[in-house]
């Protein structure tokens, strides 16, 4: 008995190393959608909700204009400087991971899913101390933003 709850400790212990050093402090949510229509309801209630989209980047055109292959993969950049200045002011260095990207691509199974950084990986990243509300909105935000665009 106690052999085989320890086994099964070490064992839950390597899974759960595995899963989050995979993650990198990027949230994936699976799409009930292709690539292209989940990036274009992303940015549709982006706009809606009074963000700016900078820029959408088709990385699978780029490699075909290249000579190469690439499952279809997506990348739209988006922001609203009222959110993203007060995590400037806390930390300049977070300058870098903004404007807020997300990442949309069909996976080697045809499995799409939309991913962003886990604003708990950017206060660690960055050295973040005293935006504990404002990175709670952020995390709320995207959170809302990804799970409208993947229904």
């Amino acid at each position: 008995m106690r052999c085989t709850l320890r086994l099964v400790l070490v064992a839950s212990t390597l899974l759960f190393a595995t899963l989050t050093n995979a993650a990198d402090g990027l949230v994936a949510i699976k799409s009930s959608h292709d690539v292209k229509a989940t990036a274009d309801k992303l940015e549709s209630v982006l706009k809606e909700k009074g963000m700016t989209v900078m820029a959408r980047v088709n990385h699978q055109q780029g490699a075909e204009k290249a000579g190469l292959e690439l499952r279809p993969t997506e990348v739209v950049i988006f922001g609203n400087p009222k959110v993203g200045t007060p995590l400037m002011q806390c930390a300049q260095s977070v300058a870098i991971d903004l404007p807020q990207k997300a990442l949309i691509w069909e996976d080697a199974n045809g499995e799409v899913w939309l991913g962003y950084n886990d604003p708990q990986y950017l206060k660690s990243r960055h050295g973040i101390e005293g935006c504990d509300e404002v990175l709670g909105k952020v995390s709320g935000a995207l959170g809302n933003f990804a799970k409208a665009a993947t229904r």
